[in-house]
Parts: C-alpha cells; sequence; structure tokens
C-alpha cells in the first residue's frame, strides 16, 4: 500500500514539472480559493442542490481559459510568466471583490474598476478594517507558487509544448462553460437577458464571467450612447410637447405638501379586491380602502412591465419612462443615466426628504446604485431589519416585519417625505406558512395558485397594520399613499386553474382573460380627497403625471410618456412592452393593430370582421403605442437626458449620496435642526412613536431591539447602506405652493 501511495506521490510529482502540469496546479489552487470565497464572503443565496453544484463548478471553466492563454506560447519562461501573471491578476481581481462586497454587498463593475479612485474613495481608511484574518487564504497559495517557482521546487519545463495541446485544453475550457451556461439556463431562465441581480450571475456563471459580461454590456451601452447627438431629444421633447393634457383643476394641487407614501403591492393582481374564497375576503382592509370616501381607486388600471418586472414598475413611477424591451432600465442603464426622476422633483420643488424601505439585498435590481441617480436620500435594505432566517421568505423579510421595523427610521426623517415601501411576501412561490396566514387554501392542483391566496392575505393584514399606525400617529391627517401592484403575481399558465375559482370555464378561457388578469390596483388615499371608483383605462406610465398633479408640480417641461389618469384629455390608450395595446373598447393582440387579434372589451369576444373606421381607429392607436415605445428606448439606451435639462432643475450627482451610517445621518440632521425639525420624532416632542405600532407577527421576540431601537451608529449592519449627508434645513421651503401655474 505504502508503495503504490509512494509511486502516485512520484507521478504526480513529476507531471507538476511539466507545463501542463503547473496549468492544472494553479488552476485547482484558484478553483479552491473561489469556491472558499463563496461560502465565505458572498452572499450568493443558493437554496437548492443544483446551485451548490454550479457553485463548486462554475470557476473551472473560466479559470482554465484565461490560463490557457500562456500554453499557446513557445518560450517556456514567457509561457510560465504569462500563466502566473493571469494566475495572480485574477486572485487580485478576487480580493478585491471580497473587499468590496463586504462594504457595499456587491460586485465590481467594469465602470467601478475604470474609476478605481472612486472606490477607493468609497472604501477610505475603512480598507483595514475591512480585512480578515482568514484573506491569507487567498493570497498563501500565490506566496506558494512564487516561491516553489523562486527555489526551483517547481521547475520550468523547457520542452515545446504542442499547439495542438493548448488547442485541446481552451477546447475543454469552452466546453466546460457551456455545460455549466446549459445548467444555469434550465435553473433560471434569461439568466443573461433578464440580469436583476449580479449575484445571480456570479452564482450561477462565476466571477469572470460577469466582469466579462458587465464589459460587454458597458461597451454596447457607450458604443450606443456615443453616437448620439443633442438633437436626438428633440424628438423626445417634440412627443412630449404634443402629448400633454392639462390637469384635472378639481384635484390639482390636493396634495401640496403632504408627506408621499408610496406602498408597493408585490405581484398583487386587481381580482383579488373584493374577492371572497369559500366566503372568506382574502383582502379585506384593501376592500375597504378600495372603497373609501377618501380613495380615489382604478378599476382598469393595467401593468406595463417587460422582462425587468419590479424594477420596470419602479422606473415609470420614478422616471415616467417605460422598461426596455429587454433586460431592465435598472441593471443595464440604471447606475449611468442621467434621469429627472420623482425623488429629485420633489426635493428640489419642495425640499421633499425620500427614502426606501425594502426587506431585500441593496443589490438586487441594481438598486444601491440607481436610487442615487434618481436622487434618493435614503434606502434601507434588508440589513436595516430581522436578520433571522424566520423573518425572511422568498426575496427579503416578510412585510409584517417591514413595515414594523421601519417606523424608528420614518420618524426620524425630516417632513415632507416622499418613501416608498417595496414589499415581497407575496412573490412566486407564494410560500408562507400557516403560523403567518390563517387563511383556508384552494385545493387546486397547482400549489402556486392555492398558495397566492394566503400571501395576498398576509400582505392585506401587513397593510392594515401599517394604517392603523400611520392613524395613530397623525400621520394620517398630513399624507397622501399611493399603492399600487406592480405586475401579475399568476402566470397564463395558471391561470388554467385560476379560471374555475373566478367563475371561468377553462375551455373558454382566452388570452383576452389573460390580458384582463394583468389588471393590478392603483389607489390614491388621503383624508378629505374626493374619492371614487374610476373605470379610466391606464397604466403604471400614467402614474407619475398624475402623483405630481396631485401635489401640485407642473409636469410639462419633463419627459413624461404618460399622462395624467385624472385629465380628462386623458387618451386611455394602454400600451404593453411587447407593443400590444388596451383602450377603453378594444384589447388587441399578437399583431400589428387591426391584423392582431382584437377583443371587444364589454364582451370579450375576438371581433373577425373589422369596419373600416375600426380599421383606421386600431391601426393610429398602434402607431402610437410604437412611437411612443420608440422614443421612450431611444431615451433611456442613448442616455439622451444628459442632453437637456428643465429649467429650475439640477441633475442628480450621484456622487453626492452615499448610502453610508444613514442612522447617523437621520439623528445629526434633526439634531441640528434642533426646533427647526420637522420630523415626526421632533413633533412628538423628541419621543418615539414605535410604541404605537402594533403587529402579530410570531417572528418579533423583542419589540424594544426589533421595533424601538434603531442600530448604533456605524454597526455592521449599516456597513452597506447609505444617505446623504444634509445639512440644510428642511424646514425652508422657498416655493409659493399658491404660485405655482398649472399644467
Amino acid at each position: 500500500m505504502c508503495e503504490v501511495f509512494l509511486l502516485k506521490k512520484q507521478q504526480i510529482g513529476r507531471f507538476l514539472q511539466t507545463r501542463l502540469g503547473f496549468f492544472t496546479l494553479i488552476t485547482l489552487l484558484f478553483w479552491l480559493k473561489t469556491v472558499f470565497a463563496y461560502y465565505v464572503d458572498f452572499s450568493l443565496g443558493a437554496t437548492d442542490p443544483l446551485q451548490h453544484f454550479l457553485m463548486f463548478f462554475n470557476p473551472i471553466g473560466t479559470t482554465m481559459l484565461l490560463l490557457s492563454i500562456g500554453l499557446y506560447i513557445k518560450r517556456p519562461k514567457l509561457s510560465y510568466a504569462i500563466m502566473f501573471t493571469i494566475y495572480a491578476l485574477n486572485t487580485l481581481l478576487l480580493f478585491s471583490n471580497v473587499l468590496y462586497y463586504r462594504q457595499f454587498t456587491d460586485f465590481l463593475t467594469f465602470n467601478t474598476i475604470m474609476n478605481a479612485s472612486k472606490v477607493s474613495a468609497g472604501l477610505g481608511k475603512s480598507t483595514i478594517s475591512l480585512l480578515q484574518w482568514y484573506d491569507i487564504f487567498l493570497w498563501l497559495d500565490v506566496f506558494a507558487v512564487t516561491l516553489s517557482l523562486a527555489r526551483h521546487w517547481l521547475k520550468v519545463d523547457l520542452r515545446p509544448f504542442k499547439p495542438r495541446f493548448a488547442f485541446t485544453t481552451t477546447s475543454l475550457a469552452v466546453f466546460v462553460f457551456l455545460f455549466n451556461l446549459t445548467l444555469s439556463e434550465a435553473n433560471r431562465p434569461q439568466l443573461l437577458t433578464r440580469t436583476f441581480d449580479r449575484n445571480y450571475i456570479v452564482k450561477y456563471l462565476g466571477l469572470d464571467t460577469f466582469v466579462f459580461y458587465d464589459s460587454m454590456k458597458t461597451a454596447q451601452n457607450n458604443q450606443i450612447r456615443s453616437s448620439a447627438d443633442g438633437t436626438d431629444i428633440n424628438k423626445v421633447l417634440n412627443y412630449v410637447k404634443t402629448h400633454q393634457v392639462d390637469a384635472n383643476p378639481q384635484y390639482y394641487g390636493k396634495a401640496a405638501g403632504k408627506n408621499v407614501i408610496i406602498i408597493h403591492l408585490e405581484s398583487f393582481q386587481q381580482f383579488l379586491i373584493d374577492y371572497k374564497y369559500d366566503g372568506q375576503e382574502v383582502t379585506p382592509f384593501l376592500n375597504s380602502l378600495y372603497h373609501d370616501k377618501n380613495t380615489l381607486s382604478f378599476s382598469n388600471f393595467f401593468h406595463e412591465v417587460g422582462q425587468g418586472k419590479t424594477s420596470d414598475a419602479e422606473n415609470m413611477l420614478e422616471t415616467g419612462t417605460f422598461g426596455l424591451p429587454e433586460g431592465s432600465v435598472f441593471t443595464s442603464l440604471g447606475a449611468d443615466n442621467t434621469f429627472q426622476a420623482a425623488p429629485a422633483i420633489l426635493q428640489q420643488t419642495d425640499q421633499y426628504t425620500s427614502a426606501v424601505f425594502h426587506g431585500n439585498v441593496g443589490s438586487f435590481w441594481n438598486r444601491n446604485h440607481v436610487y442615487k441617480n434618481l436622487g434618493y436620500d435614503y434606502f434601507f435594505d434588508s440589513s436595516y431589519f430581522n436578520a433571522s432566517t424566520s423573518a425572511k421568505i422568498g426575496y427579503g423579510i416578510k412585510d409584517k416585519l417591514l413595515f414594523a421595523e421601519s417606523i424608528k427610521y420614518l420618524e426620524q426623517l425630516q417632513q415632507p417625505f416622499y418613501t416608498k415601501f417595496i414589499t415581497v411576501t407575496n412573490h412566486m412561490p407564494f410560500l408562507l406558512s400557516d403560523d403567518d396566514s390563517d387563511f383556508i387554501r384552494p385545493t387546486t392542483k397547482d400549489k402556486a395558485v392555492n398558495n397566492y391566496f394566503a400571501t395576498a392575505h398576509y400582505l392585506d393584514q401587513a397593510v392594515k397594520e401599517f394604517f392603523q399606525y400611520l392613524d395613530k400617529s397623525g400621520l394620517s391627517k398630513n399624507t397622501l399613499v399611493m399603492i399600487y401592484g406592480d405586475h401579475y403575481g399568476l402566470s397564463d399558465k395558471d391561470n388554467q386553474s385560476l379560471a374555475p375559482l373566478v367563475g371561468k370555464d377553462t375551455s373558454y378561457w382566452t388570452a383576452f382573460d389573460n390580458t384582463q388578469m394583468q389588471r393590478v390596483p392603483f389607489m390614491l388615499h388621503m383624508d378629505g380627497l374626493k374619492g371614487g371608483i374610476k373605470k379610466t383605462y391606464g397604466g403604471e406610465i400614467d402614474v407619475l403625471p398624475t402623483l405630481l398633479h396631485l401635489l401640485g408640480i407642473n409636469t410639462s417641461k419633463y419627459a413624461f410618456f404618460g399622462q395624467d389618469l385624472l385629465s380628462s384629455q386623458h387618451q386611455q390608450l394602454v400600451a404593453f412592452r411587447n407593443n400590444n395595446f388596451v383602450t377603453n373598447q378594444y384589447t388587441v393582440l399578437g399583431g400589428s393593430g387591426a391584423k392582431g387579434n382584437v377583443y371587444d372589451n364589454q364582451t370579450g369576444e375576438l371581433l373577425i370582421d373589422l369596419t373600416p373606421e375600426q380599421t383606421e381607429i386600431l391601426n393610429e392607436d398602434q402607431k402610437k403605442v410604437d412611437n411612443a415605445l420608440a422614443l421612450s428606448d431611444s431615451l433611456n439606451t442613448k442616455n439622451l437626458l444628459r442632453f437637456y435639462t428643465p429649467a429650475g432643475f439640477t441633475p442628480v450627482n450621484p456622487d453626492n449620496y452615499s448610502y453610508l451610517d444613514q442612522v447617523n445621518s437621520l439623528i445629526t440632521t434633526r439634531q441640528s435642526l434642533q426646533k427647526e425639525s420637522t420630523s415626526l420624532f421632533s413633533e412628538n416632542g423628541n419621543k418615539s412613536t414605535t410604541n404605537l405600532y402594533q403587529t402579530d407577527a410570531p417572528e418579533i421576540t423583542d419589540a424594544k431591539t426589533e421595533i424601538d431601537t434603531l442600530p448604533e451608529s456605524g454597526s455592521s449592519s449599516q456597513s452597506s447602506q447609505s444617505s446623504r449627508a444634509t445639512s440644510s434645513k428642511r424646514s425652508s421651503k422657498t416655493t409659493n405652493q399658491s404660485s405655482r401655474t398649472k399644467n
């Protein structure tokens, strides 16, 4: 046995003295430390055995591919030098990402690497504090290989290396990578076309692949942008000018100076409103809000998202532009584009403070970068909330915990504020235990359908608890609450199981019915607002002008593609990202204008013989849809807003926003303003209102810590966050509300 072992050891030793042996050695070493970093430093969130396998497997192909470059070099010493240099540089890239991830919970992008000075400035003196003792494992092998070469324990193989062996090695590396890509696509379809989190690319394809992919996307975006000039914006501005509608004088400025709270209902569809299953109201609170005399509700409001899903909905809400035909504005362009977004507009118009509360990691959908470009002052992500396993579900912490634990931050914001709560519990696959929801679920063959009602019911309870706090704290008296559903929850496939539950025969379920299921709630609630249920047809692109007009802000100078839903001139044309559309009379699917499948909205019947008048109207509507989408795409992909700055608007400089130590920023701002502080905390006699928040969430085990107490300034829980440092007095407003001109 010992002789066999010694023989094997001698064979391995002889192999390592060959060029292929050296290649194999450094490939294995880099693979091991990459996997080590995956599990120790990067929160990649593997959830099933295949994902864990891919995390072990994905460094191999790209590492082999890069190192095989050196095998083509004929001169032995130069060949070894190139392989070692690639190996060392890749180690540096890995180590740099480890440090960057510890600080920002994100990976280095091509633009970040090219702007290394900003990265170092962002890390600052905290770089040393980011180091961990086990980081030595990322460099120990490099030093060991260097020493082995220097002491000739590893000798340079001077024999010629045949080109066909190098080509074989490269071919094997390509095969390994393609096998990796195939498995990844099977587990996560549209991985590279619908990119919503850098973690996913690294988890499935590896860090080197991410760097290459990000570099190619950056180069592609830069090429498109470089082809643009200042005249390209004129088409957009001409469209906006002719597309403008007058504000409704009955509602214009009715919410001027009010706080704005946006509740983003994840995957929530309109059919849930007023729906009962087996005598149970799925959403009793939202039903009551929908019918409240102080609520403007819209029954024919459609989501218009594409592959960007939630981020598309956010993009339309914040910027008034459509999402992209492929991918997402947030992930593809959001970190670099110029925006004229709601947070910046409100801050510059009325000194609004802005904040987002979301229970997922900040890098998801690239939010930690995009929100800076939008002008958001604060971004409270998962690191600010309960980190226990029981508190999390799918894409973040549960909704009841999100609302409950956000209050200690919300009450510190200077008023008026513009805030957004992004819920996650009602997200596919709608997993929620019976401990969290007592809703009796349907028993169809589709688990997604059965669970959807339970998670929607839970979300409804979470919103109710939040509204009860708004009433108790007095915020409801000075706040406009906007509620909307971001996109569908149940897919067309699920609708076959859903049909009998909504009184439909599966055999007669059509594409028109699928489109009707794309309606999502849109509600505007405020004390004293003249409410009612509006049957106006509209979509998410119409939200921003509607909201700003309620706040008394003229939108005519901004490049928004939607129209005020409350205007009598609203055209009631809803454009979908695939160029299909819905009007108040017709639904057009699967073709261009009158050549598509045209359904009558009242009867749901497919219209076979269209009149000349109908044909003309539908074709004209199709031209409007195509034109709007094309101009929006041009605006975003070419970054055309860099060529146009509206009068009185200052372009956002993202460098002014740093999501670090936000708690300290909140407290410092309040204390510096002293009696002029307008935060709810100050208005309450410098006492917290968190004791007013009541929740039945079973995960709240220590309300004093989890709900009432702010984390210590500079604690690790804030290490990936930021806030814009501000010493300006939020309460000083120079804008005269009454002097604004109506649109």
